[in-house]
């Protein structure tokens, strides 16, 4: 019994089965008396048992030398074992006892194990025959754990490249929607940084797409495959920043049960962006401006020197030229920081890209909702275009999704705004509106519709609209329209 105990002490998973597989065939030999033993596995995916391809996994036998290599794949006992799925004994009446098992995967034979005897016969087939067969079960089972380990890493090595790929694909350049000369500038400078290692300062407006840039240098520089952290700076208590970015000890203070890694040490060979960098406190300015001169860091109460390999990326709103005036902001932090400076323009900035954002978010959350929104009409689009933006791009996406949702046609119209966009002259709601002024806003929202859908042809958009175009006509000298405007 021992022998089986130890048996299933080196079958335990995770071990690699080729090696322990050997060891078991030389407990074989040691504790059974087999001259050689042999494991032999069916080809993963082959044929069914009886007819697969055998490959041999593991071998012991002092004489492999002085054998034919295949001589094993060859014989008749491993062929009848595969095709019986039963324990089988040979050579009892002259020549050396041969013993071969199976490794059984329900009914189904997967593998042979086989092991040769001295010429003894008395007792020995019986006895020896149920010690293959209980081994044989142990290997069946540490394979059938090995191939449901292998399939686990598999499925989570594809998950892993399918987040990856969808990463890369979600913080691609094309995707950095814009196409006025502000962001052709932006698209230039990070790909001039991103092959590099140089610490990048991203400035700009809250909601402009700081965040964007950052995951977009990352994923095409050659740290992509390591980590990617984020910290908020201005999220963060100031109580517990240090020990965030930069970890503890247990027991270094209050609440400290176990050690704790910080961000830096779980960016180790990837990248960490620093978003609102300008809302560090003075004391973690100073320990941020270490690690960014010598590339070590030291947990909240410990006296351990740590080695970090980490790309520093800062983001900020804040203007840090006047906070360094003030006294709130180290000097010497800013120009280890401002190495690669790049500003993300408004969106006030960059009305070129209105558009093209616009029609960027109605097709991510038409299919996010799955809604057939085609498009935006023409009053829609003059709201849009007029709009100041203070919340630059990320309260255009909220617009945008508002009217997503609430869409029911199929185009996004004027009304399906959020109200910071509805002004009186566009929506015709002013002081002292009526029917008339009501009716008349619905009229010119219909030509222009009409309008835009025939680039300008006034003639197809009288039958569009099912009226003369000497009626539509008068309608657009009466509405001002300008049909020249829908040609392009």
């Amino acid at each position: 019994m021992a022998s089986l105990a130890c048996a299933r002490q080196r079958l335990a998973p995770p071990a690699d089965f080729g090696p322990v597989a050997g060891q078991v065939l030389e407990l074989l030999a040691r504790d059974h008396g087999a001259r050689r033993a042999a494991l032999l596995l069916l080809e993963e995916g082959g044929p069914e048992a009886g007819a697969g391809t055998l490959r041999l996994e593991a071998l012991f036998d002092p004489a492999a030398d002085r054998r034919p290599p295949g001589e094993l794949l060859l014989d008749d006992l491993v062929r009848r074992v595969m095709a019986e799925a039963r324990p089988l004994v040979a050579g009892l009446e002259r020549g050396p006892l041969t013993l071969a098992a199976p490794l059984l995967d329900g009914a189904r034979s997967v593998g042979v194990l086989w092991a040769e005897c001295g010429a003894e016969r008395e007792g020995v087939p019986q006895r020896a025959l149920q010690w293959l067969e209980l081994l044989a079960a142990l290997l069946a089972q540490a394979l059938w754990i090995r191939r449901l380990l292998d399939l686990e890493r598999d499925q989570l090595r594809e998950e892993n490249d399918h987040l990856r790929r969808e990463l890369q694909e979600r913080y691609d350049f094309p995707n950095l929607v814009g196409t006025s000369s502000a962001m052709r500038e932006v698209y230039e400078q990070v790909a001039q940084v991103a092959v590099t290692d140089t610490t990048v300062l991203i400035r700009g407006e809250s909601g402009t797409g700081k965040e964007l840039i950052a995951h977009a240098i990352h994923y095409h520089s050659p740290r992509a495959r390591g980590p990617f952290i984020k910290v908020n700076c201005a999220a963060l208590p100031e109580s517990l920043i240090e020990s965030e970015l930069f970890g503890h000890e247990r027991g270094a203070f209050t609440g400290a049960l176990a050690r704790k890694r910080g961000r830096f040490e779980r960016a180790h060979g990837g990248t960490i962006l620093l978003d609102e960098v300008g809302e560090l406190t003075p004391a973690t300015q100073v320990k941020l401006l270490r690690v960014l001169q010598e590339r070590t860091l030291e947990r909240v109460g410990g006296h351990e020197t740590l080695a970090v390999d980490v790309r520093v990326i800062a983001a900020t709103n804040a203007n840090l030229e006047t906070l360094m005036r003030q006294g709130r902001f180290r000097e010497d932090l800013y120009y280890r920081l401002n190495v690669f400076p790049i500003f993300v323009p408004p969106l006030r900035d960059r009305k070129t890209d209105i558009l093209l954002l616009a029609d960027h978010f109605v097709q991510r959350f038409a299919a996010a909702q799955r809604k057939r929104v085609r498009r935006i009409s023409t009053p829609a689009i003059d709201m849009l275009m007029s709009y100041h933006w203070p919340g630059n791009v990320r309260e255009l996406e909220n617009a945008i999704e508002r009217a997503v949702v609430v869409c029911r046609d199929g185009v996004i119209h004027a009304h399906h705004l959020p109200p910071s966009l509805q002004t009186a002259e566009a929506t015709g709601t002013g002081t002292g509106g009526s029917l008339a002024a009501l009716v008349a806003t619905f009229e010119r929202d219909l030509i222009q519709d009409a309008l835009k859908t025939t680039r300008g042809n006034r003639a197809a958009a009288a039958r569009l609209l099912r009226t003369t175009e000497r009626i539509l006509g008068y309608k657009v000298r009466k509405h001002r329209i300008d049909p020249r405007r829908f040609r392009t």
